[in-house]
């Protein structure tokens, strides 16, 4: 009876010996290197993410691709290097298949340990990951191109058999970077935690972009489903701030805008973005060359005089199919330098402009300087000045400039007091006034009004000029009446509808 004591003691005695220097050699089963989601425990300011703390949520699950390397203590014969093939059951000596895809590391060692229990005293089994397999994540929301994708992973070697894990910001890229309709604050991470379940966990990104915290603290495993949420409300700043995180589309990629209303040219648009490191490190807009609001009106000509800049809007699809209608008051840009009116478009969007009931000669003087003004708009002078035809002026210009940029009156032939002026409207209708011209008044809609692009200035002729152009007709053919050689067929065209030519 002593001797069984004093056996079982011994036994006791050895095998605590041999786990004490086994845990203190690094080949305790389970001990292998595999990192957790990189400590996203709350840190001492929360950043109100519902992460679990590191440890049980986050334990590598082996799968097929795996590289182990198994080690069984004193027995070298039965160790080795293994890959976990497709259908997750390795071969080892002795005891055949075992299926390690779905276990931890840990797990992994005790069940190969107990597989071989039946033929070896005491087997104890390390396990370690040389190289992990490459992860499958998919991506969907408010992302450029949602979808699933494939990572490689970077393996350690020797004593360091970690791997280095994609991070949230790397799928996110990877998917085409997030939209400027995407709600960083609630984006979702479902995760399989063991073979029968999942869980989703809830990241507040917007904290990690704004306390400077990397997102790479953020790290993705094998079957994570990165959701990204459309925001609710829209937020001028937050949208701008959108377009020039680290994970956001490429502000370098062409898009494509449609621009509709109070501009030159309505239509299409395709903005390439030419924003160069400094613009993004700035958020700079106009000066940075950003696709911006005011880009997209610069490419379809510059707004109207009578446009709306108060009430612009933008029409944004959304990757779940709503629409986001944004407003824009480029007002506040030109008075107070608000950048953040100067918003970055997406691909897709829908920039309108509607026209304003009225806007006073101040405001408009200070819209037609802006950069989102045409820089010329075209005029006809005909009739009785110096060098009639077609003239391009600054936008804002009064008539009295551009009688002067015409070469001014004729003074042989022009009678001051007979000057017209005919706006075609984009309805079809025309609108014909008469001016009480003064060359020395400032502007005002009586003597001096502010000409629009395709208005027309007619010219009278002097009564002393009427006489010699008839008797000239009468010695022989001339070119008598309103100089028309330079103008357009369209404007002739609407000077013989309106009487103030012949028709033949």
């Amino acid at each position: 009876m002593t001797k069984v004591v004093l056996k079982l003691i011994s036994k006791r005695v050895a095998s605590l010996t041999a786990l004490a220097w086994i845990a203190v050699s690094g080949f305790a089963p389970g001990l292998a290197q595999v990192p957790n989601f990189d400590n996203l425990a709350p840190p001492a300011t929360p950043f109100n993410n519902n992460f679990p703390p590191p440890g049980n949520f986050d334990a590598y699950l082996l799968g097929g691709g795996d590289r182990l390397t198994i080690d069984i203590f004193e027995v070298p014969q039965y160790s080795g290097i293994y890959q976990v093939p497709a259908d997750g059951v390795i071969q080892l000596p002795l005891i055949g298949g075992v299926r390690v895809e779905g276990l931890t590391i840990q797990e992994a060692s005790q069940l190969i340990s107990a597989n071989y229990d039946r033929f070896l005293k005491r087997p104890l089994v390390t396990i370690r990951l040389l190289s992990a397999r490459p992860i499958n994540v998919s991506v969907s929301g408010e992302v450029t191109r949602p979808g699933s994708f494939t990572v490689s992973l970077i393996g350690g070697a020797g004593d360091n058999p970690g791997v280095q894990y994609p991070t949230l910001a790397q799928a996110l890229k990877q998917a085409g970077g997030i939209t400027l309709a995407a709600d960083l604050t609630q984006v979702q991470v479902r995760r399989k935690v063991s073979p029968n379940s999942d869980r989703t966990f809830t990241v507040n990104l917007e904290d990690f972009v704004q306390s400077g915290r990397g997102s790479q603290e953020l790290t993705l495993r094998d079957g994570d489903s990165i959701f990204v949420p459309t925001a609710t409300q829209v937020s001028l700043r937050e949208v701008r701030r959108l377009a020039t995180v680290d994970f956001a589309a490429d502000l370098e990629r062409a898009r494509t805008v449609a621009v509709v209303g109070e501009v030159q040219r309505p239509g299409a648009y395709t903005l390439a973005g030419v924003a160069t490191a400094a613009s993004t490190n700035q958020l700079a807009g106009i000066t940075g060359g950003l696709p911006t609001v005011t880009s997209a009106i610069e490419q379809a000509g510059g707004i109207k005089p009578l446009a709306d800049v108060r009430n612009i809007q933008i029409r944004r699809q959304t990757q779940i199919g709503t629409e986001q209608v944004i407003d824009v008051n480029l007002w506040q840009l030109l008075q107070a330098g608000d950048i953040n009116q100067d918003t970055v478009v997406q691909n897709g969007d829908t920039i309108v402009i509607p026209r304003a009931r009225n806007i006073s000669a101040a405001e408009s003087a200070e819209i037609a300087s802006a950069r989102f003004s045409p820089e010329t708009i075209q005029v006809s002078v005909v009739g009785e000045v110096r060098s009639p035809g077609v003239i391009n002026i600054p936008p804002n210009t009064p008539l009295n400039q551009a009688l002067l940029t015409a070469g001014g009156f004729d003074q042989a032939r022009a009678d001051e007091e007979d000057v017209r002026l005919i706006r075609l409207n984009e309805d079809g209708t025309v609108i014909t006034k008469e001016v009480n011209f003064s060359i020395t008044e400032g502007v005002n809609e009586r003597s001096n009004p502010i000409l629009q692009d395709n208005d027309i200035i007619v010219i009278g002729r002097s009564d002393g000029a009427r006489f010699a152009d008839r008797l000239n007709t009468v010695l022989g053919p001339t070119a008598a009446g309103l100089a028309l050689f330079s103008i357009p067929s369209r404007i002739v065209d609407v000077l013989r509808i309106l009487g103030i030519v012949n028709s033949n």
